[in-house]
């Protein structure tokens, strides 16, 4: 069993979270203007991947650059990980292939202090996405504890690539935002991914 095998109601009751799916968590977070460069770039690059039906487009053309973006924003003291292997507790599933991860580490060579973890959504299915999602969550929870450096809250994020939806994890409470976010509004997008990693967004250059 690994991460992509948890849905949203084997994760509630396999680890005891308590699930709120009403609330708008990043209502009062500022959006923050991406570099003209991103602009341009998602302005002429991004409807092959909104176009396109595979993962890997869209995870290439569309996720890896506001990725990206958010690492450079953060003055480069964080680290954006793509396919890692997460293997924290095989015994209760939590293992597998992370998507994406972002850490508050500036090295990027192994996962330290993640905060935040991205999944693709498979089948173009933001909600079927959600328990994988929630399961490296819970993950990166218990890594952290173990490495004597808990993180709270936890965030996480699903995204088909043109839609990207985001999750809370604090303690034992799981928050999904009920609003979900466009790739048409990149400076919302970029505004929470730095949020989420405790980032103050530095000057574009």
């Amino acid at each position: 069993m690994s991460f992509k095998d948890f849905d949203l109601p084997k994760v509630e009751r396999d680890f005891g979270l308590r699930v709120d799916t009403v609330h708008s968590l990043f209502a009062g977070v500022a959006a923050v203007a991406p570099h003209p460069v991103l602009l341009q770039f998602l302005v002429k690059y991004g409807p092959v991947g909104m176009g396109n039906a595979t993962e890997k487009a869209r995870s290439e053309l569309l996720v890896a650059p506001l990725l990206a973006e958010t690492w450079d924003r953060s003055n480069r003291v964080m680290s954006v990980l793509s396919g890692v292997a997460f293997d924290v507790d095989p015994a209760a599933g939590l293992t597998g292939i992370c998507d994406f991860m972002l850490t508050r580490a500036p090295q990027m060579i192994f996962v330290v202090a993640p905060v935040m973890v991205v999944v693709e959504a498979k089948r173009d299915s933001i909600v079927d996405g959600l328990g994988q999602c929630a399961a490296e969550m819970v993950a990166a929870q218990r890594f952290n504890q173990k490495a004597g450096k808990p993180i709270n809250p936890i965030y996480g994020c699903v995204t088909t690539g043109s839609i990207w939806k985001f999750l809370r994890l604090t303690d034992q409470q799981l928050d999904i935002d009920i609003d979900e976010y466009p790739i048409t509004q990149p400076d919302r997008i970029l505004g929470i991914l730095l949020h989420c990693c405790g980032i103050t967004p530095s000057p574009t250059q």
